[in-house]
């Protein structure tokens, strides 16, 4: 694995860490209104990333199929989507709107629920940016070295919520700083290893391409579904958090078009 791929693998991972560190800074729990404008971003970022940098690259893909072109794109993203339900059903978790899913499990506290909702839903997003190296490295003329780093980069811009929505309600309930930060920041580590292992399988990805970044892209918008568009639609401000939600969108739009 060459250095330009390690580095791209661990770009969202200091998006995390840099949303976690918002600790250090906090003097009182994170306002319901910046929630939902950091939400509102992180959704439009991931809409924009699924679309651009994954859904686009597997219809090009399988431009060969012709008419029937859509077959790889509407079976992987079905599959993504799919997927997620299913953890989201078997695993125990609290969504950011503190609502118990998932099958419950006495003993597991609510904080524990929040950061392993969080870890599992970062999964999709490191095999995201893993397929799309992994593409780049076989060399696919629809992916190239900068959409695969701008991908990346749109993915650590939406990490950094999730950083403070780990860390935050852990700070609120008594926990020292340091370890709310370190909570925070091991909630990402997923998602470099997902890239790594999802490269590592390059011989397999590769032939299925297609397949996998519609599959990656259909868990990355059961996310903003199932998670991110419920925060920033609850209550009150929900025009910060649809403002913020284009906001979001068109930034990984520039990104993803300038850089590819």
């Amino acid at each position: 694995m060459n250095l330009q791929v390690l580095f791209g693998v661990m770009i969202p991972l200091i998006g995390t860490t840099l949303g976690a560190g918002i600790v250090f800074v906090m003097k009182e729990e994170m306002s319901a209104q910046l929630r939902k404008i950091l939400t509102g971003f992180a959704g439009g970022v991931m809409i924009a990333a699924s679309f651009w940098s994954l859904l686009e690259p597997s219809l090009e893909e399988a431009s060969h199929l012709g008419r029937f072109s859509f077959i790889p794109a509407a079976v992987g993203f079905l599959a993504g989507i799919a997927f997620l339900l299913v953890i989201d059903v078997v695993t125990p978790h609290v969504h950011i709107n503190n609502q118990d899913e998932g099958i419950k499990r006495k003993g597991m506290s609510h904080n524990a629920k929040l950061f392993l909702a969080v870890t599992i839903h970062n999964i999709p997003e490191g095999m995201a940016a893993g397929v799309v190296f992994a593409g780049w490295m076989s060399g696919k003329a629809s992916i190239s070295i900068t959409s695969a780093l701008a991908l990346s980069i749109g993915i650590a811009i939406q990490n950094f919520p999730e950083g403070g929505v780990v860390s935050a309600p852990l700070l609120a309930s008594g926990m020292s700083k340091g370890k709310t930060f370190l909570y925070g920041f091991l909630s990402g580590v997923v998602e470099p290893i997902a890239a790594i292992l999802t490269i590592g399988a390059t011989a397999l990805v590769v032939p299925v391409l297609p397949y996998f970044l519609a599959f990656a892209a259909g868990a990355m918008i059961y996310v903003v579904i199932e998670e991110l568009i419920p925060e920033m639609a609850e209550g009150p401000h929900t025009n910060s958090g649809t403002i913020s939600f284009a906001l979001g969108f068109v930034t990984m739009m520039i990104l993803d078009v300038a850089l590819g």
